[in-house]
């Protein structure tokens, strides 16, 4: 478990995610001096033993230059076509750079439908372990030409801790243009001092990095506090630090104090926990009464019909819905039931369940064990 930063020196299994702003080049599409040095730093991590999957953006900022698109606003069609001429360009120059090296690259393509598939998801995960176990450099990116705005993992980010999590590793480092995480914006406050170490990823470091309206945040900064939220209540702890510095990687491999590093607190989930609470695209909604909610927040205990004030959505049988409470969603979890079936035993006992459907599969709409909670409280 890593806690110091001199504890990344043991680390084994890295993602390593790289920046648009990086990677891009309005000119030749590609910055090809980033590329061949980041091959550079990763060949020097493996010989020290780690094993490192890239997660590259850059695929439709690229293609923009090759198409002649650049300035042009695009639709999703137009920005498909422009990843799929750009992905072809990006792999073409990993595959030059890694092989000064005698480094095979492999290219990973996935939607967040795919992860949340059980069976894709171990497909995905076992496929990496053979390309690590190979010696590959796998490269993962966004399949960004079939992508809808329904499955889309919403940044490179947020991919880059998922894919951390799917693939067990150590460390999950994000690649930028600035210097990590500061206590205030740095284009407003020349005092601004940098964050190297955060020992819990609460609001308030939230806050450090922007809100919604904030252009410092939006897309930016926020975005990577938000991953790395993902990544460390899975276990993964994290790092955000800048591209254009020399040796970077190797530097932060070697405990330097570089960008900023976000561990993990004690709020951890599990694989499945993650799966439901990050993965799974929410299908619906349960609301429950306050006394329901306490039950669930902080005695551990399942979901029952009886329970139920309110239903919206419509929704199959082992889907993932959200539980409401008073406006706010206090858990999410895999349903016993379907949407139908679930409007027809609303505020029923167990008992009366059966008489009602015919048929009786589970006491209760959620079992705790399927059961996340997005509040403070027992899960």
């Amino acid at each position: 478990m890593i806690q110091t930063r001199q504890d990344l020196s043991h680390v084994r299994r890295a993602i390593v995610k790289i920046g648009s702003s990086l990677l891009t080049d309005t000119d030749t599409g590609i910055c090809m001096s980033m590329v061949e040095d980041v091959a550079e730093q990763v060949f020097a991590l493996q010989k020290a033993g780690v094993q490192v999957c890239i997660v590259s953006s850059g695929a439709v900022a690229i293609g923009r230059v090759h198409l002649g698109w650049l300035g042009k606003s695009l639709s999703v069609h137009e920005k498909q076509a422009a990843a799929a001429v750009g992905q072809s360009w990006l792999m073409t120059s990993y595959g030059r750079a890694f092989s000064k090296y005698d480094i095979q690259v492999a290219q990973m393509l996935v939607t967040k439908d795919d992860l949340g598939h059980r069976r894709r998801y171990l497909n995905a995960s076992n496929t990496s372990e053979t390309l690590f176990s190979a010696g590959i450099v796998p490269i993962v990116n966004e399949n960004d030409t079939v992508v809808v705005e329904e499955i889309k993992f919403g940044d490179n980010d947020n991919l880059g801790a998922l894919v951390a999590l799917m693939v067990n590793a150590d460390l999950f480092v994000m690649v930028t243009d600035v210097d990590g995480l500061y206590d205030v914006n740095p284009n407003e406050h020349k005092d601004a001092k940098r964050c190297s170490l955060i020992h819990n990823l609460n609001h308030d470091v939230v806050a450090m990095a922007g809100g919604s309206g904030s252009e410092f945040g939006t897309g930016g900064m926020l975005s990577k506090v938000k991953a790395a939220g993902i990544a460390t209540r899975g276990g993964v702890a994290t790092a955000i630090v800048n591209g254009q510095q020399k040796n970077v990687l190797t530097g932060l491999f070697s405990g330097k104090d570089f960008g900023t590093l976000l561990l993990c607190g004690k709020d951890r989930h599990s694989s499945h926990q993650h799966w439901i609470a990050d993965v799974l695209h929410v299908t619906g909604q349960v609301y429950v009464d306050a006394e329901a909610a306490q039950a669930i927040i902080h005695k551990g205990e399942s979901l029952l019909p009886i329970n139920m004030v309110g239903l919206q959505g419509d929704f199959d049988k082992g889907e993932c819905i959200e539980i409401i409470a008073d406006s706010m969603v206090i858990a999410r979890g895999l349903c016993n039931y379907n949407s139908d079936d679930l409007r027809s035993i609303q505020g029923l006992s167990s008992q009366d369940m059966a008489k009602t459907l015919g048929y009786e599969d589970f006491t209760s709409v959620i079992h705790r064990d399927n059961l996340v909670l997005k509040v403070r409280g027992k899960s």
